[in-house]
């Protein structure tokens, strides 16, 4: 009996203690919600979503970039495109375009002749009509075209030997209706049509010479070597147009001989 009171007794003691009988001790209340779950603590995971985070931002950023870019185009394709025009309408006709806009020549029409005796003979009465063509020259005869007419006729003959001849036509206007004869070296010719716009090449008399540069002119007959030495060699050409004629006797790729022409040039109708 005496346990059980003093046992009575001590619980009644310690529940009237309390918390505030002890000083520098506060009350709290246990919170009994669960706990919830640990953060993760995956660094793998944690730079994922830190490098997913940066390239959404970088992303953000370049779109913000592409716009204004593509807010600036337009006004500089317009003005390439502007200057695009501006330089092609002020642009001049290239070689290509100016040959391409010639018309087409029709071929000569040639003959021979066994008169050569004659027509030495009668050239050898007319002034201008007999010429020494030296070793290593080139003469070309300047024809331009007249109004009074409708084509060109030419004959020749030499002594002894035979000579490079062909036709070319430059488009060029006429400016002069006098028909002249430039002699030259074949240097000397291949350097004055090059500052005119293109050698009309010498290349191979044998097989015929057919290289020109120069955009206003066109060939007619290459240059071959011709028997005029043996018979007349003649020939007329309708006017494709204003322009001018160039014949050229050849002897360039004579090192030792010189050659004695008798020719003539006259218009017909």
């Amino acid at each position: 009996m005496e346990r059980l009171e003093a046992t009575s007794e001590l619980q009644s003691r310690l529940s009237a203690l309390s918390f505030s009988s002890f000083p520098g001790i506060t009350a709290k209340q246990s919170d009994n919600r669960p706990l919830d779950r640990l953060p993760n603590t995956d660094l793998s995971q944690s730079c994922t979503q830190s490098k997913n985070q940066a390239d959404m931002e970088e992303t953000k950023a370049d779109s913000g970039q592409h716009s204004e870019g593509n807010a600036a185009v337009p006004a500089e394709l317009a003005a390439g495109e502007g200057g695009e025009e501006n330089s092609a309408g002020s642009c001049p006709l290239s070689a290509e375009m100016k040959a391409a806009q010639m018309p087409p020549l029709t071929p000569p029409t040639t003959w021979t002749s066994a008169a050569v005796k004659e027509l030495k003979a009668k050239l050898r009465t007319e002034d201008d009509s007999v010429v020494t063509v030296y070793r290593g020259d080139i003469m070309t005869v300047h024809v331009p075209t007249v109004p009074e007419a409708k084509k060109v006729c030419w004959e020749f003959a030499t002594d002894g030997y035979d000579i490079g001849f062909g036709i070319y036509f430059d488009w060029t206007p006429v400016t002069s209706r006098s028909i002249t004869v430039h002699i030259s070296e074949s240097s000397d010719d291949e350097d004055e049509e090059e500052e005119l716009g293109g050698p009309v090449g010498n290349g191979d008399v044998e097989k015929g010479s057919k290289s020109q540069t120069n955009s206003n002119l066109a060939e007619i007959v290459p240059v071959y070597r011709q028997d005029s030495h043996t018979t007349v060699q003649g020939g007329s050409h309708d006017f494709p147009g204003e322009g001018t004629y160039l014949l050229k006797f050849d002897n360039s790729y004579s090192l030792w001989r010189n050659k004695t022409l008798y020719y003539r040039v006259y218009y017909s109708a």
